[in-house]
């Protein structure tokens, strides 16, 4: 028999988890599809055999107002299969965590505090396992707002998780009892979304940079292709579809084939031709080491979003 998983505060970040997660575990006849325009992406399989203790089996979504809960009824009934059988709650976080194994903490980071004490709250997370997602919340915060006995990770996905193509990081599991569970149970989670890697909370607020902030940072990268292209003669829709797919084929390239960036480019790269001239463009306008710095000052001002006083 699988466990209860409970997420509090299910906003869109809420509703890519459970998404995901139901999305692996549903046999693939009982799915409703829905058009999708990269077929080939190959997410996660579907697991095979008996249920396990490392896959749920309950799930449970927490919300603040009754209008929302409707919404996420639709949202979840639309998935098919499982997704039907999502517990929506209004209002009633106690009951849910009452009712729960892991809980996923998803709301605002400021209004965390208050949901951890709420009356009962503390003593319903006993011996539980809890998740969050918070950004700017910390292991010493969290594990200040609950019982001992409660284990506490930090998990960080970042926006593609909604499409089944994030990068989440977690923070080192606290030797335990549980310890090897936990893992898998936090690889079957956030592997259902894309990547999962585990690391020491110290390097949290660069991944904050990183991955988190990432995408709109290759965003811009992408669109100034784009405009390159238009530039030149490009129709915008086919110049952006170009500049996309490129980006995406090379970060397969790197990820599926393990080749290194400097590879890839350099077999792209022959010379004399027109790949090198517009290296040398990019070298003139010093992208690599802007981007770099971009990346040490997003990190340093995730630091800083982490500490009182500071906005």
């Amino acid at each position: 028999m699988g466990y209860s998983l409970c997420v509090l505060g299910c906003g869109t970040m809420g509703i890519a988890i459970l998404s995901g997660v139901i999305d692996c575990l549903d046999p693939p006849s009982s799915k409703i599809e829905f058009p999708k325009w990269e077929s080939h992406t190959p997410g996660t399989l579907t697991p095979e055999g008996p249920p396990d203790a490392s896959v749920p089996s309950r799930f449970l979504a927490c919300v603040s107002r009754e209008e929302s809960a409707q919404k996420l009824r639709k949202i979840f009934g639309q998935l098919g299969g499982l997704g039907s059988s999502v517990e929506v709650l209004a209002s009633k976080n106690l009951e849910a965590v009452q009712s729960s194994d892991v809980v996923i903490l998803c709301c605002k980071p400021q209004v965390a505090h208050t949901i951890l004490t709420e009356p009962g709250i503390k003593e319903a997370l006993h011996g539980k396992l809890l998740i969050s997602i918070l950004a700017g919340i910390t292991m010493r915060q969290l594990t200040g707002w609950v019982s001992p006995t409660t284990r506490v990770v930090r998990a960080m996905p970042n926006t593609p998780c909604k499409i089944r193509e994030g990068m989440t990081v977690v923070s080192n599991l606290p030797a335990s009892l549980h310890e090897e569970n936990d893992r898998m149970l936090i690889l079957k989670i956030f592997s259902s979304i894309g990547r999962c890697r585990f690391l020491e909370e110290k390097h949290f607020d660069a991944c904050t940079a990183l991955s988190g902030s990432g995408p709109a940072f290759a965003c811009v990268f992408m669109e100034a292709m784009a405009d390159g292209g238009v530039m030149m003669g490009l129709p915008r829709a086919e110049a952006l579809e170009l500049a996309a797919q490129t980006l995406q084929g090379a970060a397969r390239m790197v990820l599926q084939g393990g080749a290194h960036p400097a590879q890839i480019k350099d077999s792209v790269t022959t010379p004399g031709g027109c790949t090198i001239a517009g290296l040398l463009a990019l070298e003139d306008g010093k992208v690599r080491s802007t981007i770099a710095r971009c990346i040490q000052i997003a990190t340093e001002r995730a630091s800083e979003l982490g500490q009182p006083g500071k906005k």
